[in-house]
């Protein structure tokens, strides 16, 4: 099937991404839900990795959350997945426990039914934390839950890499 999409391929995107941090002296950390662990999976994939990933988790229920993130009821208290909100909170909450210089996200529903908070397939939330912080909702329109996997991994690095750029665009005498 031809990607629609009109996003670059994910080991590109994870290529260009594992470039800047091991040039930065960076780290990442990762937090997934709906791409399923594809993201680390990517960045994982680059020879030499492990200069700049420190780890991952898919955080795919509750259980998840509280075993692989602590997460508790008082964090969620008026929160709930699959929003920008919670997005930013688990990049915040990975890049803590890893103490890594950055922490990436993504919560949505890859389908093909949409999810129990009565979002679509499709509906994904990324969100960035760490020397910038950035979020964006996508509703890909489409219950393919394959494909929406990887266009939310992809979105997710995409999102990564723009905030990384624009890190170089706000730095001191530039």
């Amino acid at each position: 099937m031809p990607d629609t999409t009109g996003l670059e391929p994910l080991s590109v995107l994870a290529g260009r991404v594992g470039a800047i941090l091991r040039e930065r002296r960076q780290t990442v950390a990762v937090a997934e839900s709906s791409a399923g662990g594809l993201v680390s999976a990517a960045l994982l994939a680059i020879p030499g990795a492990s200069a700049f990933f420190l780890g991952g988790a898919v955080v795919y229920s509750r259980r998840a959350g509280k075993a692989l993130l602590g997460l508790t009821a008082e964090d969620m208290a008026g929160m709930r997945a699959e929003t920008e909100p919670y997005a930013s909170f688990i990049a915040g909450r990975i890049q803590g426990s890893h103490r890594a210089t950055w922490g990436i996200a993504e919560s949505g529903a890859a389908g093909p039914s949409g999810s129990p908070y009565g979002d679509a397939p499709g509906h994904v939330c990324l969100a960035i934390a760490g020397e910038a912080a950035a979020s964006r909702t996508i509703e890909t329109a489409n219950a393919d839950r394959a494909s929406n996997m990887d266009v939310f991994a992809r979105q997710l690095l995409l999102l990564f890499h723009q905030t990384l750029l624009a890190q170089d665009r706000r730095a001191p005498g530039s």
